[in-house]
């Protein structure tokens, strides 16, 4: 029996799902949802760098417009910081980490809010039903100059991203029809928008978290 030449499917270090809300969703809540936002939005641009939360909140602009708060990295994401720190001592301090990937389930769970995919209020420290998991890196084996140069590789995954928000905002738009006339969300856009917001999160990880070396798949595979 001739032997398989495909190659193995790789796992990318980012896992990130949103269970399908299989039942009725309030309509009054999804109806008004561009002001019931406001507040957790609020509280998330007050966190994440003087407002980058807040653009990251509305899934029209798509999550590829997150990597630009990350670099500002005064008051949200720890970029620079984390960068000198694996340059110079091949150290990603674990409380850096934290404060990171948790910023970034809450971010999430507001885009998750803002894209209808659920109508429970986000929290801001309770995972609800948006699941992210971005592993702890060993920064041993974290290139030390590759970060310096991750976010200009990224590149190419931002123009593709910045398409990919676009058709995801008329996705949410036909979804906010969708809810109010049959109280659910069409499957096929649930799962488009979440495979972007995933998409978006990988890279993420690698240009502006720093946690992975390895590039990020131009692909939905979860």
């Amino acid at each position: 029996m001739a032997e398989s030449t495909e190659a193995p499917k790789m796992d990318y270090p980012v896992k990130f799902s949103v269970d399908y809300p299989d039942r009725p969703l309030n309509r009054l809540t999804t109806g008004l949802r561009m002001f019931t936002i406001i507040p957790i939005a609020v509280i998330l641009g007050l966190i994440s760098a003087g407002g980058g939360g807040i653009i990251w909140s509305w899934p029209a602009w798509g999550n590829w417009t997150l990597w630009l708060s990350g670099l500002a990295a005064v008051g949200g994401f720890l970029f620079l910081p984390v960068l000198l720190m694996i340059l110079f001592q091949q150290k990603y301090p674990r409380w850096w980490y934290d404060w990171n990937i948790n910023l970034v389930r809450f971010s999430a769970r507001v885009e998750a809010y803002g894209a209808l995919l659920r109508d429970e209020y986000p929290s801001t420290d309770e995972e609800q039903a948006v699941h992210l998991e971005i592993p702890y890196p060993d920064a041993k084996v974290i290139s030390r100059g590759l970060p310096l140069v991750k976010w200009l590789l990224a590149i190419p995954h931002y123009i593709v991203l910045c398409f990919l928000g676009i058709a995801a905002g008329v996705c949410v738009i036909i979804a906010w029809f969708a809810i109010l006339f049959t109280g659910r969300y069409p499957k096929s856009l649930f799962k488009f928008i979440v495979d972007v917001m995933r998409w978006g999160l990988r890279v993420l990880a690698y240009a502006i978290l720093l946690t992975t070396d390895q590039y990020p798949p131009f692909s939905f595979d979860e």
